[in-house]
């Protein structure tokens, strides 16, 4: 670090004897600063430069200190500066197509996609595009880190990247503020001209293709509709996402009752976490 750089401290103690995390914090930083003294022979800090974020943690009496290269959490791609309410996680949405076993000439939809994240994280994966190589990273602006490595890791990720694919996707929601960020946010990922955005009822959801796989996270009571509304939802979808050959339905939803009310049982369930709620994914493909 250098003289000018900033050094937050941060952390957690669980069964240890020093228990106390504003303390640890104090004992931490005084122990950096005492260092940074005789490294620099000066006494007083700024922190004005850029910066280092320490982590500790201490378990069981075993302390582990490191550096955080990143800044903000790696599930922000850096694509989404704005979200609806409620917005699904872009490494839950990134999941999700994984184990819809998305590929380069699948056809995907997402009749309630809100702000476009599963349709997206589907059309970064089938195209190879790396899901960091837009956002930022705190270590950046360290000076330990040649500016040349970041450019020569980033052009290496993008000369990966191809679009010579039949992959479409299609989103539809309505909300037109909502279909609004899913456009700019898929601009921002690079992959604006693979999703089709329109307004339109789960209601009157009708396939543009003979073959095709949706995945959505539909509203629920603990998110934006009550539980009737959400029961409601889920039949409406059950008739409309029909058995039919070429076709895969995955879901996602908390409620132990979806099957009920979307009239099949799932071929095959998976537990997931939708940010703390208790969820099933809930895949139809067979």
């Amino acid at each position: 670090m250098g003289a000018y750089d900033a050094f937050p401290v941060k952390g957690y103690s669980l069964n240890s004897t020093l228990f106390s995390v504003s303390d640890c914090q104090s004992i931490i930083k005084k122990a950096v600063v005492e260092r940074m003294k005789s490294k620099y022979g000066i006494s007083w800090f700024d922190e004005t430069g850029p910066i280092h974020q320490i982590q500790f943690s201490i378990m069981k009496d075993k302390v582990s200190l490191l550096l955080d290269t990143t800044g903000a959490g790696l599930h922000k791609r850096g694509y989404r500066p704005q979200a609806n309410a409620a917005p699904i996680k872009e490494t839950l949405a990134a999941a999700l197509c994984d184990l819809a076993r998305l590929r380069p000439y699948h056809t995907l939809y997402d009749p309630m996609c809100g702000s476009g994240t599963i349709l997206i994280e589907g059309a970064m994966m089938v195209h190879n595009i790396a899901p960091g190589v837009n956002r930022y990273f705190s270590a950046e602006r360290w000076d330990v880190i040649d500016d040349r490595v970041w450019t020569e890791e980033r052009n290496r990720a993008r000369d990966l990247v191809n679009y010579d694919t039949d992959f479409i996707a299609y989103g539809s929601d309505i909300d037109e503020d909502a279909l609004e960020i899913a456009k700019i946010n898929a601009k921002r990922a690079g992959v604006e001209r693979k999703i089709k955005f329109e307004k339109a009822d789960i209601r009157n959801f009708e396939p543009k293709s003979e073959k095709g796989t949706v995945i959505c996270n539909p509203p629920y009571g603990e998110r934006l509709l009550d539980i009737a509304e959400a029961q409601k939802l889920y039949k409406v979808m059950g008739e409309k996402f029909i058995k039919k050959h070429g076709w895969a339905y995955y879901v996602i939803s908390p409620s132990e009752e979806f099957e009920k009310e979307f009239g099949r049982k799932a071929d095959k369930r998976r537990k997931l976490y939708n940010g703390m709620i208790k969820c099933q994914l809930f895949m139809y493909f067979k």
